[in-house]
């Protein structure tokens, strides 16, 4: 026979309260939760409600207002878009975040796999030297850098953000994905070579389809830090003839009172739209590649 435990009134009853609290628990977990959702969603639906409210109407009440009175209207971003030149402007900040998101992507990918699986003199040096330019203040390169390129050519050329923001967002990729790297298992290599593939062939077979989730969270902040940026395309493209960035449009149109608020938020809320867009459709990957590639290796 086995021994069966007696549920007793009182046993009963502490079960009983024990799941009353569990319940009571989660149920403020989820409160809390929501709350700071709708705390960090408020800003964002005031500007896009502020976008489309008339500027006789953003001027004298607050945002809030329009569900009691909603009149709302597209005016705001066909100004924008037309008169404020907003849509060359996504387009030239879409040409810079999106090629050196793309080469930030591929070459962290290529150095870490390097550091993590070939064996070279100066390795351990150069894992060092990577940690180094983690803290290293990049505005103290302005100077020189403009120097060069104003001797080669390159200041007012998209070309010439690409390679400044690619450089110093390398340090960081490369130390990201090496984590993440390390942390896969050695029998997997091994089970490659012993089937004949080459180190290309592991690396685009093998190492590349697991690696899909870390090179999608270095891929939206390096996309975030590219598009976010104001300071490089202000001091690198200027003088040219091409539209600014969203940025440096935004920038521009903040010191500027003749337009008004609305198709200034108009503007702001399309600078935002993009990345936001990025972060929803890829916040699995986003979240699982920043866990595997911070805690292993």
């Amino acid at each position: 026979m086995t021994d069966a435990t007696v549920q007793t009134p009182a046993t009963l009853a502490t079960t009983g309260a024990g799941s009353s609290q569990g319940k009571w628990l989660k149920w403020l977990v989820h409160l809390v939760v929501v709350l700071f959702i709708a705390f960090w969603f408020m800003p964002i639906l005031a500007l896009l409600i502020s976008s489309f409210r008339p500027q006789i109407d953003t001027a004298s009440s607050g945002w809030w207002t329009v569900f009691a009175r909603p009149v709302l209207t597209a005016d705001n971003y066909l100004l924008a878009l037309d008169q404020l030149r907003v849509g060359a402007s996504l387009g030239t900040s879409l040409a810079i975040a999106i090629p050196s998101t793309i080469l930030t992507v591929i070459l962290s990918m290529i150095g870490a796999y390097a550091l993590v699986r070939m064996k070279f003199p100066g390795r351990t040096a150069l894992s060092l030297l990577l940690v180094a330019l983690l803290i290293t203040p990049p505005q103290i390169t302005l100077v020189p850098l403009l120097r060069l390129y104003n001797a080669v050519g390159l200041s007012g050329t998209i070309p010439g953000i690409w390679l400044y923001q690619v450089g110093f967002t390398l340090p960081f990729g490369i130390f990201l994905l090496r984590g993440f790297l390390a942390s896969i298992p050695q029998e997997l290599y091994e089970s490659a070579y012993l089937d004949g593939a080459s180190e290309l062939r592991t690396f685009v077979s093998i190492v590349l389809p697991l690696s899909r989730p870390i090179m999608a969270s270095l891929g939206i902040m390096a996309f975030l830090w590219s598009w976010n940026d104001l300071l490089i395309p202000l001091l690198f493209m200027g003088g040219s003839g091409m539209s600014p960035p969203i940025t440096v449009n935004l920038a521009g149109l903040v010191a500027q009172t003749t337009q008004g608020q609305g198709p200034l938020m108009a503007a702001t809320f399309l600078s935002v739209a993009v990345p936001i867009l990025l972060i929803i459709s890829l916040q699995r990957y986003f979240v699982r590649g920043i866990l595997g590639g911070a805690v292993k290796g």
